[in-house]
């Protein structure tokens, strides 16, 4: 077997586990790496606040630092809360002595509560001692702001601090947008030039560990031998998926999810092969009869999917052939848009639905399936907005959204009588392939 991505971070402890160590650890494991931890300070903290912090002595931070790289040694390290000046120093001398070379620095400053967490002593000695051995410097605004000296309004003075923090020996700095208002943007400077991150601003309030997680993520990617961009590329992705799906733990900035991007990619291999068999049972029971003019295709999401490409089904959709069923081509990720905006319109309102398929209507389905104990829902095309019906693809999302958002209810079936142009269909919504597939095959005579 090959020997895992070693990742060394040194920082302070989270007794709530949304930041720091806790969550440098969580984020290291789910992006593939081997975690290890050089404890720098023990906190008393929760998603409220910091209630107390404990300096590990120093002797006891050479302790850690030697055990781990004269035995296990590390690829890559990120540092995180130092507390003073005096652990700052004694760590940028063991990164010295041992010649680490790919590190993040996140020079925490200051903890999502408003409580400090660093010293004046402190931020000046990170300035001095730790930024210079950098690859990577990752300070949010507030930070970028001490370390510059650069009041930061927007994209322009992100620019201008990340040139100035670059000056202080960092090879690569990255100035994250989340305090600004708008859009967020994040802004990468690698000495020369500039690389734009913008992102979708998500509308929650937790957010504890972001800065942990978000250096952790970058060290991973270095220690892994990716380039910078790519390294930071991927962080912004993880990120994304971590603060999207993140957790209401506690009465304040509760913790992101750590787990979400592994748990969705974990999943890929599972989620093709279940539509395999999903489909090779809708060709064996030939549900011809059931397949509309448009064909059918059955799709299959990710855990926590968030796009078209999280989404697998069938290239060439499911077809009718001689009397019977003939699937041409094996799913592949982000081959339908169609059934893609179903299952994603769903999993809004219901993570669980993430699998569905379009088959043909008739009244005589739809007592059917009432007769089976079936939930049937429908929603008319004649009350679809012009501006919804001009985009196209966007019909179906409409359609299922809008009973989704009245009725309250998880549905098997959604149903609709057609319009002009537009052929009348039921989409069937299921947990998995398998309890779609039981749906459809219920449907039949």
């Amino acid at each position: 077997m090959n020997d895992p991505v070693k990742v060394l971070t040194i920082a302070g402890t989270d007794s709530g586990g949304g930041a720091g160590v806790q969550a440098d650890i969580k984020t290291i494991t789910a992006l593939g790496g081997y975690g290890m931890s050089v404890v720098c300070a023990l906190t008393a903290q929760n998603t409220v606040g910091v209630q107390a912090i404990y300096d590990v002595p120093l002797d006891f931070v050479e302790a850690q630092f030697d055990s781990v790289m004269t035995d296990i040694g590390a690829d890559g390290a990120k540092t995180g809360m130092l507390a003073s000046s005096a652990v700052v120093r004694v760590v940028a001398g063991k990164i010295r002595e041992y010649k680490i070379e790919r590190l993040v620095v996140d020079p925490v400053m200051v903890a999502k509560s408003g409580d400090p967490l660093l010293s004046e002593e402190g931020i000046k000695a990170v300035s001095e001692e730790l930024i210079p051995l950098s690859s990577v410097v990752t300070p949010n605004i507030p930070e970028a702001e001490v370390l510059s000296g650069i009041k930061i309004e927007g994209v322009d003075s992100m620019k201008r601090a990340a040139e100035v923090i670059a000056g202080l020996g960092a090879e690569n700095v990255v100035v994250k947008g989340g305090h600004l208002k708008g859009e967020a943007v994040d802004v990468l400077f690698n000495g020369v030039d500039f690389n734009l991150f913008p992102k979708e601003r998500i509308a929650t309030e937790n957010t504890h560990g972001t800065g942990c997680t978000f250096s952790a993520a970058i060290a991973t990617g270095l220690a892994d031998g990716m380039d910078v961009s790519s390294a930071v590329k991927q962080a912004e992705l993880y990120m994304d998926t971590a603060i999207r799906f993140s957790l209401d733990v506690g009465k304040g900035h509760g913790p992101t999810n750590h787990m979400a991007w592994f748990l969705r990619e974990g999943e890929k291999y599972g989620v093709i092969d279940d539509l395999k068999r999903g489909a090779e049972v809708l060709v064996k029971k030939n549900i011809a009869p059931l397949i509309p003019e448009v064909q059918s295709n059955l799709g299959y999401a990710l855990p926590y999917a968030v796009g078209h490409d999280h989404v697998a089904a069938f290239p060439a959709r499911i077809i009718r052939a001689g009397g019977g069923v003939l699937v041409p081509l094996s799913p592949e990720f982000g081959a339908s848009r169609h059934i893609a905006n179903i299952i994603l319109t769903a999993m809004k309102y219901d993570p669980g639905l993430r699998s569905a398929m379009n088959v043909c209507f008739g009244e005589d389905l739809i007592k059917r399936a009432k007769e089976r104990g079936l939930v049937v829902v429908s929603f008319s095309r004649a009350d679809e907005p012009e501006d919804v019906k001009e985009t196209e693809g966007s019909s179906l999302a409409w359609g299922v959204s809008k009973v989704l958002s009245e009725t309250g209810r998880t549905p098997d079936l959604i149903y609709d009588r057609g319009d002009v142009g537009k052929e009348p269909m039921i989409r069937v919504l299921g947990r998995n392939p398998e309890d779609v597939v039981g749906k459809v095959l219920g449907l039949l005579d």
